[in-house]
C-alpha cells in the first residue's frame, strides 16, 4: 500500500516554486477579472497563506491573521476574512470542517495532489494521505452505481491516535514529529 501522510498540526505543505508561482498567477488573473486593486495587507495575506508562512496547512482565520500580523501587526480580522473569500471564490483555498464546529482552509489549485484525511477526534491531529487504491476504489463504486465518473471528492477519516485510545507505549503521531523537529535543531 503507497500511502504518503503529512501531519498538518505543525507542519504547512511544503510547495515548490513553480507551484506557487501558479497559484500566484491564478490570483492575479482573478483580480484582473475581477477588478480587484491591489493592496499591501491583500498581497501580504496571499502571500503568507499560498508560502506555507503558518505553521499549519489547514488554518483558521484566526490562524492565518496570527501568522499575518507576525510580519504587519496593523491588518486586521476583516481584511483576512475577506480575502479568503476572495482566495475561496478564485479556487485558490478550500474549507474544510473537521468535525470541531472551526472553518479551515488550505491551499487548493489544479496543479495541487489531491489528498484526503485522517483526524484524531481528541488531539485534532490532521494527518494527509494519499492511497491510490482507494481512489481506485472509488472510481470503481462510481461507476457500477450508475455510471458515474467522479470529478471531485473529500475523505475524511475520524479516528484515535495510538495515545488517545489508551494504548500501551502508544505515541501521539504528532508528538512524534515535534521530537523529531526539535532533535534537527
Amino acid at each position: 500500500m503507497a500511502t504518503h501522510a503529512t501531519t498538518s498540526p505543525k507542519h504547512a505543505e511544503v510547495r515548490t516554486a513553480e507551484q506557487v508561482t501558479e497559484l500566484k498567477h491564478q490570483w492575479i488573473e482573478y483580480q484582473r477579472r475581477n477588478a480587484l486593486k491591489t493592496t499591501a495587507q491583500r498581497e501580504l495575506i496571499v502571500d503568507v497563506f499560498l508560502n506555507g508562512g503558518t505553521s499549519d496547512s489547514h488554518v483558521s482565520i484566526d490562524d492565518l491573521l496570527a501568522s499575518v500580523r507576525r510580519r504587519n501587526p496593523k491588518v486586521g480580522y476583516a481584511t483576512v476574512y475577506r480575502t479568503v473569500k476572495h482566495l475561496l471564490d478564485a479556487g485558490l483555498a478550500a474549507s474544510r470542517q473537521f468535525g470541531d464546529g472551526q472553518t479551515r482552509y488550505e491551499v487548493a489549485g489544479s496543479e495541487l495532489r489531491h489528498h484526503d484525511h485522517l483526524i484524531c477526534q481528541k488531539c485534532r491531529l490532521i494527518l494527509e494521505f494519499e492511497e491510490p487504491e482507494i481512489e481506485r476504489l472509488q472510481d470503481s463504486v462510481a461507476s457500477r452505481l450508475g455510471g458515474f465518473k467522479v470529478m471531485q471528492h473529500k475523505l475524511e477519516l475520524y479516528g484515535l491516535c495510538p495515545k488517545e485510545q489508551g494504548v500501551v507505549g502508544g505515541s501521539c503521531p504528532s508528538e512524534d514529529l515535534r521530537q523529531v523537529e526539535s532533535g534537527r535543531r
